[in-house]
């Protein structure tokens, strides 16, 4: 029997001229002859009324859009970040009604009269919140990228344990929680800062924690 090289086919051609082949019988029969795909219909908006950083905010939104693109994209404070937008990595961090949240899992039509808190709400540079104050202090925000995040996700962290909240780490449920280091980094580590802040973040926290026990 003939060998591919003794007609004259390499090992190269037949690999091509096979996939070729295969691409083409697996074509369904009406692909040479489609029909216009007709045009999407515009997505459905419903209005939405929040209350940002103390004042009302009425919006009209895609219903899929998402908290963060709500505040970034239709308010423009672009203080909360966008991170990895899989509710990883905790740069999206905002506050609602009192409680932390990743706004890149949250869409905005869910938060209808809710009171959100961002960044922006926290402070001002001739006035810092008390943990922005902390931060800088202590270097806690190096590149700044996921600082906006970590400082909402802070200010929480100190009423979750003022108010009694247990985490993962406690030993007794019903004790009250110190500000422990451990305490700190355990309710922290939904926040990643990839420049490695974490020994200054924490001591920024336990900083800004003295403050507010004075």
């Amino acid at each position: 029997m003939d060998s591919p090289s003794d007609i004259g086919v390499s090992r190269r051609g037949l690999l091509t001229s096979g996939a070729g082949f295969a691409a083409v019988t697996a074509l369904p029969a009406s692909a040479s002859n489609k029909e216009p795909v007709a045009p999407m219909e515009t997505p459905p908006a419903l209005p939405v009324q929040l209350k940002v950083n103390g004042k009302p905010a009425e919006l009209t939104v895609d219903t899929r859009t998402t908290l963060l693109d709500a505040l970034r994209e239709h308010l423009h404070l672009t203080g909360t970040k966008k991170g990895c937008d899989h509710g990883q990595c905790g740069a999206c961090t905002v506050m609602v009604n009192g409680r932390r949240i990743n706004s890149c899992l949250s869409l905005a039509v869910m938060h209808e009269g809710d009171s959100v808190t961002t960044i922006e709400g926290l402070g001002t540079p001739e006035d810092l919140h008390p943990m922005q104050a902390a931060f800088v202090k202590h270097d806690g925000y190096q590149c700044g990228y996921c600082t906006p995040g970590q400082i909402c996700s802070a200010v929480a962290v100190l009423d979750e344990i003022k108010a009694g909240i247990p985490s993962h780490v406690a030993a007794d449920v019903a004790a009250s929680p110190a500000f422990s280091e451990m305490e700190i980094r355990e309710r922290m580590s939904g926040n990643i800062c990839r420049c490695g802040a974490y020994s200054n973040i924490v001591e920024a926290i336990r900083e800004a924690a003295g403050r507010r026990q004075a």
